[in-house]
C-alpha cells in the first residue's frame, strides 16, 4: 500500500480586545515570528479543547472558543530541512478569560503582543504563516461559524461533551 497522506491538523485563536489582536511572537528556525496563539491537535482532544489548551499554553490566558471562523488548508516547505508540509487549520474566534501571571510561556514563546490588524498587514514578513493574514480578513469580514460544524466523536476524547 503507497504512503497515505495526513495534513498536520492545528488549531490557532482570534482574540480581539478594543481594536488589537494577540498574538504571540516565537522563536522558530527562521528567527523571531509573529503568529496567533495556535497549535497541534493532540490526541484525545476535540479541536476546540485544543485551541482552549494552546491559548493557555502561549498566552498564560483563558479561552473559551465560541465561534468557528473558518478551516484553512496551507503548504509549506522547511526552509532548513525541505521538509514539506501540509497544516490543516481551524481557527477559532472567543472569549478571553483570566491571565495567570504566574504561569511561563510554551517553550519558543518570547512574548505576547497586541497589534491592531492595520500593524499586522504592515509586516507580513515577520508572519509565521500566511494564515495569520487570511485567518485575520475572514474574522474582520465578520465570518463566524456555529461550533456544532466541529463534531468530536465521544471515540476521540472519550467524553459525553466533546465538543467543548
Amino acid at each position: 500500500m503507497p504512503h497515505r497522506w495526513k495534513p498536520n491538523v492545528t488549531v490557532a485563536a482570534l482574540i480581539e480586545c478594543d481594536g488589537r489582536f494577540l498574538l504571540v511572537e516565537e522563536q522558530t528556525t527562521d528567527g523571531l515570528k509573529l503568529n496567533n496563539p495556535a497549535g497541534h491537535l493532540d490526541p484525545g482532544e476535540s479541536p476546540m479543547q485544543a485551541c482552549a489548551r494552546e491559548v493557555l499554553e502561549e498566552t498564560a490566558h483563558d479561552f473559551v472558543p465560541t465561534a468557528l471562523v473558518g478551516v484553512y488548508l496551507n503548504r509549506f516547505t522547511k526552509t532548513r530541512t525541505g521538509d514539506d508540509l501540509t497544516y490543516m487549520r481551524f481557527a477559532f474566534a472567543g472569549t478571553l478569560g483570566t491571565h495567570h501571571d504566574w504561569r511561563s510561556l510554551d517553550s519558543g514563546i518570547v512574548r505576547t503582543v497586541w497589534m491592531t490588524a492595520q500593524e499586522i498587514r504592515a509586516c507580513p514578513e515577520r508572519h509565521r504563516s500566511p494564515l495569520l493574514l487570511h485567518c485575520l480578513a475572514d474574522y474582520l469580514a465578520g465570518q463566524r461559524f456555529p461550533l456544532s460544524l466541529v463534531h468530536t466523536d465521544i471515540s476521540v476524547t472519550g467524553a459525553a461533551n466533546a465538543n467543548g
